[in-house]
């Protein structure tokens, strides 16, 4: 029998790849993008997975990749860009999964913000910027207040997220919003002020479990730079239980059921704000921090899922395993990869740090204010995530990566 998988976050394939042959289920990558899992690949032994190429934006012809694949039963769609696509072939293919509605919901930040604040779960409503030339600080003050956010409805890794204090900030979203490729829409609301964390959780049949918190250091404003993440955060246990019935609410009146979520929140000082929900694992090395952290492969519930079976996960006992933290490595500016510099050193440092890398040499580094701009992680472990994260970004701190300006 065989799992087929949509393409997949940069890193996760490989404990997929061990949850689906523990299961006794062949898997099969259909993807667009091998080299982005050229690391992931080659820590597996062959045959553990197929790769089937295929373009993954022509949806006829992942029609046909699927009908093709011998005793298909399920397929796993954990990503954002894939994931209608994937909702909507699994349910015409009569495989488990989640409603398409839901995630086309889910995958519209808008409708999301919109639909919580209806329900009461969002103080405030979103705005519609239709025409960002005209947007102007009134009508943003009028609308949602300053400091403002305009956003993709669509977006993901922090891309076509723009602060607004002041007109200097507004002249500078008319200016990069003009020649931005949108997912979506854009649309405005307030500025939530408070550290950033992200829930990691999974659902099945309405019922969800809270796998942990990760933190999210963030660069400077007016930036939305993910920097740093660390897994679990040991928030206060009345902060914990609050976010917990917060998270399932919300879940509930978005109709989210059987499926992991990664879902985005600020701690501000009136408690936990939504920012978004995201319906997979987390990205970057999230999955992987969790895998090590809770001492089990979190990967075996995307197998369960797929196959249309209560996930063990949502019993199993978790935790007894190290912290782990990992710092995203950007280049000082944009340009073409030219190298990486003091991963020899990288070894000398506590908490067994690994570098991930994410982007291959030669590779053209267009921005750096964004997720689309790290060319690797750096990730350490420590009895606690605030450990965890100073070994990280200390042993970071060894590494340079150096551009040159694109030809």
């Amino acid at each position: 029998m065989t799992i087929a998988c949509l393409e997949m976050l940069s890193f996760g394939l490989a404990h997929l790849a061990r949850a689906a042959g523990d299961a006794g289920e062949r898997l099969v990558l259909l993807t667009g993008t091998e080299p982005l899992y050229l690391h992931e690949l080659a820590t597996l032994s062959p045959g553990s997975i197929e790769v089937v190429p295929v373009d993954t934006n022509d949806r006829q012809a992942v029609a046909a990749a699927l009908n093709a694949v011998k005793d298909l039963r399920g397929l796993i769609s954990s990503t954002d860009t894939w994931g209608v696509t994937g909702a909507e072939l699994a349910t015409e293919f009569g495989l488990p999964g989640i409603d398409p509605a839901v995630i086309r919901l889910v995958r519209d930040k808008s409708q999301v913000r919109d639909l919580l604040h209806r329900k009461g779960l969002s103080p405030f409503a979103p705005s519609l910027v239709d025409d960002v030339a005209a947007l102007d600080l009134d009508r943003l003050a009028a609308t949602v207040g300053l400091p403002a956010v305009v956003k993709d409805t669509a977006g993901t890794s922090s891309r076509n997220v723009w602060l607004v204090r002041d007109a200097e900030d507004l002249s500078r979203l008319r200016r990069e919003a003009a020649g931005a490729t949108l997912f979506g829409r854009l649309f405005a609301e307030p500025f939530l002020a408070g550290p950033v964390y992200s829930a990691e959780t999974v659902t099945w049949a309405g019922h969800t479990r809270l796998l942990g918190l990760s933190s999210r250091l963030m660069s400077p404003q007016p930036w939305f730079r993910e920097d740093v993440t660390a897994f679990p955060v040991a928030l206060p246990p009345d902060d914990v239980r609050q976010i917990e019935k917060w998270l399932g609410d919300v879940l509930t009146v978005l109709g989210y059921t059987d499926r992991f979520a990664h879902i985005e929140l600020a701690m501000t000082a009136d408690g936990p704000r939504l920012i978004e929900v995201n319906p997979r694992i987390g990205g970057a090395l999230v999955g992987e921090s969790m895998c090590r952290a809770l001492k089990i492969n979190v990967y075996e519930g995307l197998v369960d899922l797929a196959l249309g079976r209560r996930p063990r996960l949502l019993d199993a006992p978790l935790g007894g395993g190290p912290a782990v933290a990992f710092v995203l490595a950007y280049p000082d500016r944009a340009g073409e990869l030219v190298a990486v510099h003091g991963l020899d050193h990288v070894v000398r440092y506590p908490g067994r740090p690994e570098w991930y890398p994410t982007k291959a040499i030669g590779t053209d580094i267009a921005h750096v204010t964004d997720g689309s701009g790290y060319a690797g992680i750096l990730l350490a472990e420590g009895p606690t995530a605030e450990i965890a994260t100073h070994r990280a970004v200390a042993a970071a701190g060894a590494l340079r990566i150096e551009t040159r300006p694109a030809c």
